[in-house]
């Protein structure tokens, strides 16, 4: 099980770092997905949390470009 990362771990991170992490994120969620259709998923709980990480990094990313600090 991969651990997930909390908002506040996200906003430790440069905005490059944040932007790599969404793309890496978008590119294990098609991964699961393929994995789905073809019947090779093991654990189908992993396509949500992958979907929190990216709208949590999204988030913290959008919070940046408004100057909203938490």
């Amino acid at each position: 099980m991969v651990k997930q990362m909390k908002a506040n771990e996200f906003r430790n991170l440069t905005t490059d770092e944040l932007n790599q992490k969404v793309a890496g994120f978008k590119e294990e969620l098609f991964n699961l997905r393929f994995q789905l259709a073809t019947g090779q998923l093991d654990n189908p709980t992993r396509i949500s949390a992958v979907r929190k990480e990216i709208a949590r990094a999204k988030t913290v990313l959008r919070q940046r470009e408004l100057g909203i600090s938490s």
